[in-house]
């Protein structure tokens, strides 16, 4: 027999397993596949806290082939991401890929798109939350006024209780409505 590498311990896989949507296989190539991003951080073997600890900077994130072309790139590092700036650990990714695998349920992919717009994190979508989405979304092609437009437009449709803002619910019913959102919010490993 040779020799086998152990990336993980059996624990640490099984809790992986419990905490994600992922296989044990795969949950080893998300390691690889993370390993391969920067390869003179991440060790081959992780010991004790190092799935934590390791962390991959968000400049190399976000040349990752899944999100080198989503205008979200960074802004879905930073939700992610424990520290808050977008460099992810191995745990970060592996939440990251378990959340836009095609396993994850739908209540899951709508808590983090919400997260994910919520810009200011203030557990709202607001005028300004929007601005940024649709700046990011069009490449700012659009005038002021047309953000403006689509903006009020948007919360004129959505916003149930008259606040000026979109609630988690509010976001909900918007997204339940959206047959192409599943589509739409998946990363393949």
């Amino acid at each position: 027999m040779g020799n086998k590498l152990v990336i993980f311990t059996e624990q640490q896989l099984e809790n992986y397993q419990d905490c994600t949507f992922f296989t044990r296989k795969e949950i080893l190539r998300v390691h690889k596949r993370f390993r391969e991003v920067e390869p003179d951080v991440v060790p081959k073997c992780m010991t004790e806290n190092q799935p934590m600890t390791v962390r991959v900077s968000l400049a190399a994130m976000e040349k990752l082939p899944e999100l080198r072309e989503n205008p979200f790139k960074k802004r879905i590092c930073e939700v992610f991401s424990r520290d808050g700036k977008g460099n992810l650990s191995f745990e970060d990714f592996l939440d990251l890929l378990s959340v836009f695998s095609e396993q994850a349920p739908r209540d899951i992919k709508v808590f983090y798109a919400f997260c994910i717009y919520d810009f200011d994190g203030d557990q709202h979508i607001g005028p300004e939350d929007l601005d940024q989405t649709l700046k990011l979304l069009t490449r700012q092609e659009l005038n002021c006024e047309e953000m403006q437009q689509i903006v009020e437009k948007v919360i004129e449709e959505a916003d149930v209780d008259g606040d000026g803002k979109l609630s988690f619910m509010e976001f909900e019913h918007v997204i339940t409505r959206a047959p192409d959102f599943l589509s739409t919010f998946h990363i393949r490993i």
